[in-house]
């Protein structure tokens, strides 16, 4: 009763995760005038372009992350499998596969990889951070030697410079309606899992999982089959940005991928989803994959080095960790 006398503002805000997502908008926007202010140029409609399409590569693969991470699991593998979609596509390009036909292999072969972690996670219940790792190697591995140990040729080499431009302009150079079709293949995976997670019963399992594994089971909750199709979200997500890179370099490069899967944990955790499971938003995602790209993006427009770029992010994701705790405790208390 109380929650129905309660203003259309803070219905809103009582949703389950919705503050820490304006929270990370809140500080998207700060960010961003801050280093507008350091530097114009960031205020260009040119550099405003490009970074939503650079952020389009951390949003998508947050996704993926962000699912494991409300179940209370993680996918170190993610990574890996950007890497191997990039590697498989390119290479069988190379060699005048048609990209439809590679991009559906590469695409069997992610899945495959999903299908494994759901395995080992959710009915050999092995820890995550292991059963990933493995998987991480194997199919870095599989990147490896899909081409003998060595980047691809260039993808127009084998299909030839008409598809070539087809498929690069559609996963990365081209535009509609004045946006970077990057940016708008993201969108599209954005609403469709948005949809999943929050309008579907498959949604409502992965939180139930995440807030207490053992009431989830006693309520029916296949944690076995919800867990798998969290790790399957992941790998799809990971085959998205690996066509994604493969189409920016036009080529197919091992080491594509490397570092995503801690870019995806940051993306989300920024954003206010819960390493420890069971809380957040596919809209904080957003957010915090767009502070990533905020920072990433504005520091290296005021002449910031490298290191102290990664030093920034790592405090950032410390301290949203560390809030999240916090708040956790403090919910904990009021409930006793």
């Amino acid at each position: 009763m109380q929650t129905k006398r309660l203003s259309p503002l803070r219905r809103f805000i009582a949703i389950r995760g919705m503050a820490s997502a304006m929270i990370a908008f809140a500080a998207l926007i700060v960010i961003y005038i801050v280093f507008g202010l350091r530097e114009p140029n960031v205020f260009s409609t040119a550099n405003i372009l490009n970074l939503l399409r650079s952020m389009s590569k951390y949003l998508i693969i947050g996704i993926g992350q962000s699912y494991l991470l409300i179940t209370g699991n993680i996918d170190l593998s993610l990574g890996s499998v950007v890497g191997m979609s990039a590697m498989i596509s390119a290479t069988l390009m190379t060699h005048g596969v048609n990209p439809l036909i590679a991009a559906f292999i590469a695409l069997l072969c992610c899945l495959v990889i999903g299908l494994i972690n759901g395995l080992l996670v959710g009915k050999a219940q092995l820890p995550p951070f292991i059963a990933t790792l493995g998987t991480m190697f194997t199919a870095r591995g599989i990147g490896y030697m899909i081409n003998g140990n060595r980047n691809t040729d260039a993808i127009a080499s084998g299909i030839g410079k008409e598809a070539s431009d087809k498929f690069q302009n559609f996963f990365y150079y081209g535009k509609t309606m004045g946006l970077y079709n990057t940016f708008l293949v993201a969108v599209a995976v954005f609403i469709v899992f948005f949809f999943l997670l929050s309008k579907t019963r498959t949604g409502r399992h992965i939180y139930a999982i995440g807030s207490n594994v053992d009431a989830a089971k006693l309520s029916g909750v296949s944690v076995f089959a919800t867990t798998t199709k969290a790790y399957m979200v992941s790998a799809f997500c990971a085959f998205v940005v690996g066509l994604i890179l493969c189409a920016q370099a036009g080529m197919g490069n091992m080491e594509a991928g490397n570092m995503y899967e801690m870019y995806a944990v940051a993306a989300g955790v920024v954003g206010g989803i819960s390493p420890l499971g069971g809380t957040g938003l596919l809209l904080g995602t957003f957010a915090g994959a767009a502070v990533w790209q905020t920072l990433e993006n504005g520091l290296n427009m005021i002449g910031a080095q490298v290191g102290l770029q990664r030093i920034v992010i790592g405090v950032i994701v410390v301290f949203a960790v560390l809030l999240d705790v916090v708040v956790r405790r403090g919910s904990r208390k009021r409930i006793k």
